[in-house]
């Protein structure tokens, strides 16, 4: 065999493992989306376990706020019947809404605030959204890290052959930046 043969072939072979490594690079990444997802969405359910206690502790003390529970069954229901992460986003969005005039409702409440029922479950509501932040954290960098690897060159073009789109970034829903507005 030929020396430049034998270079031909030795580029070639790297060539071969530099697709082969950065296709499962982006197989990996692809797949730690998946799975963060997956964590937000248990953090999520431990939410909606939570909710249905709260609410039932709170409408013992005061029945006159059922448009927020209503708000909080109907953002439930629709997270349930999404089937996409762009809509369970949307949904999760609103039921932080309905939850957040829920908490406004019940510190405005001194017997509320007394009852030890309302005060462990909030602490537990408190505890799971500080976890609901944490895992949505790290499904937006392992969507960043995924990003990077589709756009630098030359990953991008290996990325583009194989079909490696781009992913979508967890996003606040609208107006989840201002506090909630509760008028007695």
């Amino acid at each position: 065999m030929q020396k430049s043969t034998k270079i031909i072939l030795g580029v070639v072979a790297v060539l071969i493992l530099y697709v082969m490594f950065s296709y499962n690079g982006l197989v990996s990444a692809n797949f730690a989306i998946d799975g963060q997802w997956a964590q937000v969405e248990a953090q999520y359910q431990r939410r909606f376990d939570l909710i249905p206690n709260l609410v039932e502790s709170v409408k013992g003390i005061m029945k006159q706020e059922t448009a927020v529970f209503t708000a909080i069954a109907d953002a439930r229901t629709r997270y349930a019947g999404a089937t996409t992460v762009d809509a369970r986003a949307k949904a999760a969005g609103e039921v932080e809404s309905a939850l957040g005039r829920l908490l406004v409702i019940t510190e405005n409440y001194p017997q509320l605030k007394s009852s030890e029922n309302v005060q462990t479950l909030m602490a537990e509501v408190a505890g799971t959204e500080n976890r609901v932040s944490v895992e949505r954290k790290r499904f937006n960098d392992a969507v960043q890290s995924y990003t990077l690897r589709t756009k630098r060159f030359p990953s991008n073009i290996i990325a583009s052959v194989f079909g490696f789109g781009a992913r979508e970034y967890f996003e606040a829903a609208a107006g989840t930046e201002n506090a909630p507005k509760v008028q007695f």
